[in-house]
């Protein structure tokens, strides 16, 4: 699963996120971040759900099953109302595309 380890490695740095950093969240080491990163090893179930809630994105995104299904979106740091006005936003546009 390369394609988990470079959308983790490019989501932490998005997020201005050391691997030390990340690893404090998760309860790992720095090096299970860095096997991670390069593809020696997976995540448990456990662990990548909660990969999923530190970035905002769903597990099909971290692990590659999103292919052909849009472009994600970074919602880290808005509120719960903010979120919401981007996915009715979102929904109008698709129910009423603009020309």
């Amino acid at each position: 699963m390369i394609e988990f380890g470079s959308r983790l490695k490019q989501l932490r740095l998005n997020h201005n996120m050391t691997q030390p950093a990340l690893a404090k969240k998760l309860q790992v080491t720095k090096s299970v971040i860095s096997a991670y990163e390069t593809g020696i090893r997976m995540p448990s179930f456990e662990t990548l759900l909660m990969i999923s809630k530190v970035f905002s994105v769903s597990t099909d995104y971290l692990l590659g099953n999103d292919i052909g299904k849009g472009k994600t979106i970074d919602v880290s740091g808005l509120a719960d109302k903010e979120i919401e006005a981007i996915k009715t936003i979102v929904n109008s546009l698709k129910a009423h595309p603009v020309d």
